[in-house]
């Protein structure tokens, strides 16, 4: 399947997110890249629109609304990537950065800790341990005189 051709971004078996939700935008990136750098628009972002999504279930689009609130903006996930120095790799790595984000976003929790106490015999052990080790640093005291 060649790489211009991608029916949308499959997150899980049970989610994929269509590029029709998927908007781009380029601009000139900072950092090396030659004679090219001053003409070639590789920096990339990609939007997607989380809050007005097609293909999220409410649970989904709660879940992800809440865990990526700080990255979001009015609902919209931008990710930017200019790492590459060619536009086309840059899109990868968004991409791939997208998925990664939005997988873990949709985990669910995980379950929380069931407290748990000390047995009697590991107590009566680590007391045990414990007394030995003052029986040891107390055989290597100067005798007392009394």
């Amino acid at each position: 399947m060649p790489s211009a051709y991608r029916p949308g971004l499959r997150v899980s078996a049970g989610l994929t997110i269509p590029e029709t939700e998927l908007s781009w935008r380029f601009s000139r990136s900072s950092g090396p890249g030659g004679q090219g750098v001053n003409t070639a628009d590789s920096r990339v972002e990609l939007v997607w629109d989380v809050a007005n999504s097609a293909v999220l279930s409410p649970h989904q689009r709660e879940r992800l609304l809440d865990r990526l609130h700080g990255r979001l903006t009015a609902g919209v996930l931008t990710i930017a990537a200019s790492e590459h120095r060619a536009q086309l790799r840059n899109r990868d790595a968004a991409r791939e950065r997208l998925l990664a984000l939005v997988a873990e976003a949709l985990r669910p929790p995980a379950p929380p800790r069931r407290p748990t106490k000390p047995s009697r015999r590991s107590k009566e052990r680590r007391l045990q341990a414990k007394q030995r080790r003052t029986d040891v640093k107390s055989l290597r005291r100067r005798p007392r005189e009394d």
